[in-house]
């Protein structure tokens, strides 16, 4: 996925994908205004047409390899 960084606001737990209700972690700017959000799966499955409407498309797929850290699990 062509990823254009842009100054939005980061993606959310609330931000949730139009198509089917998950997290949302691609956000796509449309060339005609507003904006779709989209799960990492349907931003794959749909990217070739996005790519051909979107002005920017704001990639945060790679949050869902990192493993979040607590300050519980480093006191231990």
């Amino acid at each position: 996925m062509t990823t254009v960084l842009t100054p939005a606001s980061p993606l959310t737990a609330a931000d949730r994908c139009d198509r089917c209700g998950a997290q949302a972690y691609l956000r796509v700017v449309l060339l005609s205004g507003g904006e779709l959000l989209f799960c990492a799966h349907h931003g794959r499955k749909f990217e070739p047409e996005l790519k051909k409407i979107a002005a920017e498309i704001q990639d945060e797929t790679e949050r869902l390899g990192s493993v979040p850290s607590t300050s519980a699990t480093e006191e231990r």
